[in-house]
């Protein structure tokens, strides 16, 4: 449709035909309404006019600036409610990361306002804000001093097992995490934030509680692997207590841990209380430290292939010895050309006297022999450590390939040999292992500093995870191929001078891995403390748990000082318990069973859940639209258009909540029959239509009433409908019964009333069957103004089902005068991407808001239309006949729409033979009337158009121009619904601009947000 031509429309053949009898009064009408016309059209038949043309007079045009602009003059009575889309997006690219979910970012920015300062954007991208962080935290205490132990023990095949179900859980979870930080923007406050806010307050409390002890405990279990590292393998003789008996010396190493720490803990925490910035400072050393100290392993395993190194193991018969207590593995030792007995000899046998005969018979029967501890890549030792070899607690280390004479021997000799401290099963290596994988909330926990939060934390994480996974698994394959068995069981390398046995492995020294796997768990237990605080002041924040609120408080400038000495102290409970093997489990989860009780309290249940929506409205991320399908029948009771049915049945899909609802007319006692066999029907229907819900049918005096009760009354509790889907009023232009729009009207009026999202479904036979596919196309939305986020919600749902799947979206929006078109396309784009959507963006140019002639005509028609038939009082056969003139001559206006709406039937036009008795007085009064026509076709000559209703056709006409022209071939066009004009006088107009609206589109969805935001940027 093009503004340039302007066709010219004669009235006088409508009144030619009307009054026949007076053709001259008629002729001089027609004439006078041609010359008012052609005056009031541009003498250069352009529709490039001014707004301060004879259109509007001069009163009117002084007032122009008072408007909003005339593009949008159809939305204007709702533009406090329903923001321009421009306006919409500016407020969106002043977001920032904070603390605060959606609701609570949205009010902290309207409190605020003016006062917010001038933050630095987010900078860190995938790699050091997620990547390496995950890598740091993940890897840890447990890589470097408990996996060679439980692959020697759980043997190879069962090891892997044992990583492998490990990293699948927690890829699970960072999967899950995914969904859910990629949901939306996430906002600064990490893991806890994501959980709390996707699970409810309930459940997040719970989890995040849970979620805060675990990293608490962490957090000694690495200050814990710090002073075993230290005390064991760096600075034995820094140890302050020692064995009174040499079986003694696990409890004097329990009271060191103890001891060291506590002072660990309490020098820990100081550095978190004094700045989380000298923590940051840190972080690169410590992981620098990881990854060095893993390349060492790999860099020893390849060396082990031509040149193992030298860390001879010595044997007793099968029993392994622990080599720090004697310094030649053999029985005798020449000294001074003297053959005497060997250190060894005399711990067997109290003296060094190769006479002596109290020694162990153990030691006397059995053969003492040496063998490689790293026998290397190239060996065979991986088909011995292929399979397990699980221990009793104090059950010595044997190699069961060499033979021996099996005699207990004494247990004053017992502290020589390598034993088991604790006794092994799967499920301990389990519990013991899988908090090594743990650490992927790292990259999450850094929202806030994120460049690009909801594709940083996905990849970021799986690929920490990916590569992990491969650094445990390939180590334990490594470590059972280069180590021999009776090494890997032992847990802190007595059989190798008291080496840590990872250590034997790397190269160039072993002092690498001891070194660097002390200052790694240092700096994981520096970041549980800095990490555990602040999740315990998230959760107090948020009043969870009343007596936590104190938690919540901290310094000025936001250090959780209560929190962090709360951690500690629970720290300090694990930091007593002394033992890195007991600690760990509590990381991990224990399996229970705890029955099925749900099965026998459905009712409850479902009352219980019923209740719980009756609490309040979803949060923004829960809505969808729950549909109050409103149908006509026929005469028949059937169905008018089942296509209805079929729209909403691929808008759900078959899930949440479907009422489908009818009015019959007629009073309840004598139509109760009916109501029963339309409920049949529209069940019928729904089955066949797929549509899971539920029907209902009242019966009404009026069906506007039973309309209003429908949209009031349906549903149980909070289990309510939230959206209303409104058939077209096909033909209302021709009927000459005006309750049929005025029924429309009155039904937009009260879901408006209501808070209820509404859907006019326009063309409704022309949407596709459930059996039908779109294998191309496009899904057009048409986003004029912002009223909740419905526009870009629904085709979303579209898509989901077989139906739309393949159609691709695209959006468009108007710029106005005063719109940065480009920055508006670029900042959609922004938000379509943090909502997770897949569309084409455009933005449509509007600058030119002169009112064309054609729209000026068009608007004087439809004025002299509703004018007339008030005045005229016409007969139902004059009525009727009228209409189809009228109909007729918009068909011209129309100027050949591709699609007719007119589904029912087209009244019969022929107007009925009436059969009259004229008496003298009837005659005069026709008479009188006929003499009076005239008169009154002058007053319709003389109407001049409201401003308003210009102003309105002109939004309607210029969008409907832009909207045929670029979405004529798509599949579906949503489009914002004017709301109906305040005043009821301007009902009939309202649908006139519909019609001019969505004319020449196949299938049109018209759309109004029920006065609330149903979609989010927030995960």
């Amino acid at each position: 449709m093009s503004t340039n031509v302007c066709p010219r429309f004669m009235v006088a053949t409508v009144l030619d035909d009307l009054f026949t009898s007076t053709g001259e009064a008629v002729q001089d009408i027609s004439n006078s309404l041609q010359i008012v016309s052609q005056q009031q059209m541009p003498s250069s038949g352009h529709g490039n006019h001014k707004e301060n043309s004879p259109f509007l007079n001069n009163a009117e045009s002084a007032k122009k600036s008072d408007y909003y602009d005339k593009n949008l003059a159809l939305f204007e009575e709702e533009l406090d409610i329903r923001p321009k889309v421009s306006s919409l997006l500016s407020r969106l690219v002043s977001y920032t990361s904070f603390t605060q979910g959606a609701k609570e970012h949205e009010e902290s920015e309207s409190a605020e306002g003016s006062k917010k300062k001038v933050t630095k954007s987010p900078r860190m991208g995938t790699l050091m804000g997620v990547y390496l962080p995950c890598l740091q935290n993940i890897f840890g205490v447990i890589l470097f001093l408990r996996l060679t132990w439980i692959v020697g023990t759980a043997g190879i095949m069962q090891a892997f097992l044992i990583v492998l179900m490990c990293c699948c859980c927690t890829l699970l979870t960072a999967i899950s995490m995914s969904a859910v930080a990629t949901n939306g923007v996430v906002p600064a406050g990490g893991s806890y934030f994501m959980i709390s806010r996707s699970l409810g307050p309930e459940f997040g409390g719970a989890v995040g509680l849970c979620f805060y002890l675990g990293t608490t405990f962490a957090a000694a279990m690495y200050i814990l692997g710090a002073i075993e590292i230290l005390l064991k393998y760096i600075v034995p003789k820094a140890a302050i207590f020692h064995a009174e008996d040499v079986n003694d010396g696990d409890s004097a190493m329990l009271n060191n841990m103890r001891v060291y720490g506590t002072i660990f803990l309490s020098c820990m925490a100081l550095v978190v209380f004094v700045g989380v910035k000298y923590v940051n400072k840190f972080a690169s050393l410590f992981l620098a430290c990881v990854i060095v100290s893993i390349l060492s392993i790999y860099a020893g395993a390849i060396k082990s292939i031509f040149d193992p190194p030298e860390f001879p193991i010595c044997m007793l018969g099968n029993r392994t010895l622990s080599r720090d207590l004697f310094d030649v593995c053999a029985r005798t030792v020449v000294q001074d050309n003297v053959t005497i007995g060997s250190r060894l000899w005399e711990n067997f046998c109290g003296s060094t006297n190769l006479t002596a005969d109290t020694c162990d018979d153990y030691f006397i029967h059995n053969n003492i022999t040496e063998i490689q501890g790293i026998p290397g890549l190239a060996s065979s030792i991986i088909r011995e450590n292929m399979w397990s070899s699980y221990l009793e607690k104090g059950a010595i280390l044997e190699k069961a390939s060499i033979s021996s004479v099996d005699i207990h021997g004494s247990m004053s000799s017992f502290y020589l040999y390598v034993s088991a401290d604790i006794t092994t099963t799967f499920t301990v290596l389990l519990g013991i292992f899988f908090p090594s994988v743990t650490g992927i909330m790292a990259g999450s926990n850094r929202s806030g500093d994120l460049r690009d939060a909801q594709k940083s934390i996905p990849v970021g994480t799986i690929l920490a995870i990916a590569t992990t996974s491969l650094v445990y698994l390939s180590s334990v394959v490594l470590f059972g191929a280069c180590i021999e068995g009776v090494v890997l069981r032992d847990k802190y390398g007595d059989a190798v001078r008291k080496n840590l046995v990872v250590g034997t492995l790397s190269w160039p020294s072993p002092w690498v891995i001891v070194i660097g796997s002390f200052f790694s768990t240092c700096g994981a237990g520096l970041q549980s403390l800095t990490g555990a605080p602040r999740l315990l002041q998230a959760i107090a924040k948020d009043n969870i748990i009343p007596f936590l609120r104190v938690f919540g408080l901290g310094k000025s400038n936001g250090e959780p000082t209560w929190a962090l000495l709360l951690t500690a102290v629970i720290a300090e409970l694990g930091i007593l318990i002394a033992s890195l093997d007991m600690v760990a489990p509590i990381l991990s989860i224990a399996e229970k069973e705890w029955g099925d009780g749900i099965r026998g309290l459905s009712l409850s249940a479902a009352r219980y859940a019923l209740l719980r929506l009756e609490a309040g409205p979803p949060h923004t991320k829960n809505w969808r639209p729950q549909l109050l399908v409103l149908l006509k029948l026929d005469e028949d009771l059937h169905v008018k258009y089942p296509r209805l049915l079929t729209f909403a049945s691929q808008l759900k899909a078959g899930k949440g909540l479907t009422i489908v609802g009818s009015v019959i007319q007629g009073n309840f006692l004598e139509n109760m029959a009916e109501s029963q066999a339309s409920e049949q029907a529209i069940k019928n229907m729904m089955e066949i239509e797929k549509v899971k819900g539920f029907c209902q049918v009242i019966v009404a005096n009026k069906v506007r009433e039973g309309i209003a009760h429908l949209i009031q009354s349906c549903g149980l509790g909070g289990m309510k409908h939230n959206t209303v889907v409104l058939g077209w009023p096909y033909g209302w232009r021709q009927s000459e019964d005006p309750r049929a729009w005025k029924t429309f009207i009155n039904t937009v009026r009260c879901t408006t009333a209501a808070q209820l999202a509404l859907m006019v479904p326009k063309n409704v036979s022309f949407y596709p069957g459930n059996h039908e596919r779109f294998t191309e196309g496009h899904i057009d939305v048409w986003w004029i103004v912002h009223d909740g986020g419905m526009l870009m919600l629904l085709p979303f749902l579209l898509k989901q089902h077989k139906v739309w799947r393949k159609c691709k979206m695209r959006i468009f929006t108007v710029a106005q005068m005063d719109d940065n078109s480009i920055q508006m396309k670029k900042d959609l784009a922004t938000f379509l991407y943090q909502l997770r959507i897949e569309a084409e963006v455009e933005v449509v140019e509007m600058h030119d808001s002169d009112i064309s002639a054609y729209t000026y005509e068009r608007t004087l028609m439809m004025e002299q239309r509703s004018q007339m038939l008030k005045q005229m009082r016409l007969s139902s056969a004059e009525r009727g006949r009228e209409a189809q003139l009228i109909k007729d001559r918009h068909s011209i206006i129309r100027m050949g729409s591709l699609y007719s709406d007119e589904e029912e039937e087209i009244i019969d036009t022929v107007p009925e033979k009436i059969q009259m008795t004229w008496t003298k007085d009837k005659y005069e009064a026709e008479r009188r009337n006929r003499k009076n026509a005239p008169d009154n076709f002058r007053e319709l000559i003389s109407i001049k158009p409201n401003q308003s209703n210009v102003r309105r056709m002109h939004t309607a006409v210029k969008l409907n121009e832009v909207i045929v022209n670029r979405s004529h071939d798509a599949k579906l066009v949503l489009l914002n619904m004017p709301g109906p004009p305040k005043n009821s006088e301007g009902d009939e107009n309202y649908m006139e601009f519909l019609e001019v609206l969505t004319e020449g589109l196949e299938r049109v969805l018209l759309v109004r947000g029920g006065g609330r935001e149903v979609i989010t940027i927030y995960s």
